[in-house]
Order: C-alpha cells, then structure tokens, then sequence
C-alpha cells in the first residue's frame, strides 16, 4: 500500500562516478553493476533510519531482495558523475524502494528502477507478512524528526513569538 503523500518518506541520493572496472570494452558499465549502484543509495536511506543491516539483524530479520527491476533509459560510462536517488515508496507489509540513476552534469536520466525485500525472522526463516515494529518505530521516529525540522525552519508567526497572556 502506498503512503499517503502529505506523510514524508525517506529520501537518499549518492553521487559517484562509474569505475573503469565497471565498464565493458565499449566504456559502458555492465548492466549488473547497476544493481551495486541502487545498494550503495539504498544503505545510504537505511541508515537515515538507523535500520541499515546491522539494526536489521540486531532485531532479529534479515531483509532478502525478493523483486528487482531496472529500466535502462541510457548508459552510465567510464568516468562519467552519476546521482543515485532511492526513496522508500511502501515500508508497512515490505521495503518497496525506487530508484533512479541520473546523469549528474545534464541531470538526464539513465536508469530507473525498483527493489522489494521482505522480513524473515532469523530464528525461524519465517516470512513476516507486516513489517516489524523496529522498522515501524524508526520510521515513524524518522517522520517526527523531520516535522520538527520542517516547523522549525519555518518563519514564527507572531503568536510563536509572544507570549499569551
């Protein structure tokens, strides 16, 4: 189920710039290097939660990928600046994250994508069907906090500012 878009979701973006061990004799990054690029920005939002892989199995759930799709729009190449953007889009049943590869330098963009992982309880390999309340906790914890920025940063009315009476 989607979130609603009025509650803010998580948001990383990583730049890099595309290894000549990534690419092919052609100077183009193999299409299976991608999916290392979506994970450096994907730990990157995780640990924005404090929930990246440690937390995970400190909670006891290891989060397997179970569906990944990439769409390629254009190619990275040697040397060239990308932007990796994941956003968390679904967190209450699994992690649904999307992605984007972007050109850093025209902002065009090469690659989008999604991934999807599920909790299986370490100690039983059991699939969850809700995702655990860690997770829940650190998100709604993540949320909170940016509220407070958002109001924060925010001009003060004049009521803020002055006491009542």
């Amino acid at each position: 189920m989607n979130q609603p878009t009025e509650t803010p979701m998580p948001t990383a973006t990583v730049e890099m710039e595309v290894p000549f061990h990534d690419v092919d004799m052609m100077e183009v990054a193999w299409h299976g290097h991608y999916v290392r690029y979506l994970e450096i920005a994907r730990c990157k939002l995780l640990d924005m939660l404090d929930y990246n892989y440690p937390q995970m199995r400190d909670s006891g759930y290891a989060w397997p990928v179970i569906d990944l799709r990439l769409r390629y729009a254009g190619p990275a190449r040697f040397g060239q600046r990308i932007a990796v953007t994941a956003r968390l889009r679904e967190w209450e049943n699994r992690l649904k994250l999307d992605y984007v590869i972007r050109d850093v330098e025209s902002g065009k963009r090469l690659t989008r994508g999604y991934s999807v992982q599920v909790a299986v309880g370490l100690e039983d390999g059991e699939m969850l069907l809700a995702s655990p309340a860690a997770l829940s906790e650190r998100l709604a914890a993540w949320q909170a906090e940016q509220a407070l920025t958002h109001t924060s940063d925010s001009p003060a009315s004049p009521s803020e500012t002055q006491g009542t009476p």
